[in-house]
């Protein structure tokens, strides 16, 4: 697959213990972000955090939080993040969602860049 030099980052801000259904909501993200063919998705796990509820969320031992902040991240042109989002925003409830504008300089293997 390629992506082109100009492309979108996406970013999906959400909490460990979100669902979407049964399902853990980053794992349904990442799930549909393959099932469209999407080049590829990223979890990151932060282990301190908060967002609009100002409610810290973190992995110290004596706090031990159950809702660790998430990011999904997928590289994508700007026609597949938008078809991407159309799919996904029904499941985002108060997820925080970015998007901005990158330039990939190498995706895949050696002599497969533009």
């Amino acid at each position: 697959m390629q992506l082109p030099k100009d492309a979108q980052l996406l970013r999906i801000l959400i909490g460990e213990s979100d669902k979407a259904g049964h399902v853990p909501l980053f794992e349904a993200l990442v799930l549909k972000a393959r099932e469209m063919q999407l080049a590829g998705a990223t979890v990151l796990r932060g282990p301190m955090g908060y967002g609009h509820s100002s409610r810290l969320h973190s992995a110290k031992i004596l706090d031990l939080s159950s809702d660790l902040p998430v990011v999904v991240e997928i590289v994508e042109s700007d026609d597949n993040i938008r078809a991407f989002l159309a799919e996904v925003e029904p499941m985002l409830g108060s997820a925080l969602v970015t998007l901005e504008k990158v330039q990939v300089l190498v995706y895949g293997p050696p002599g497969n860049n533009g």
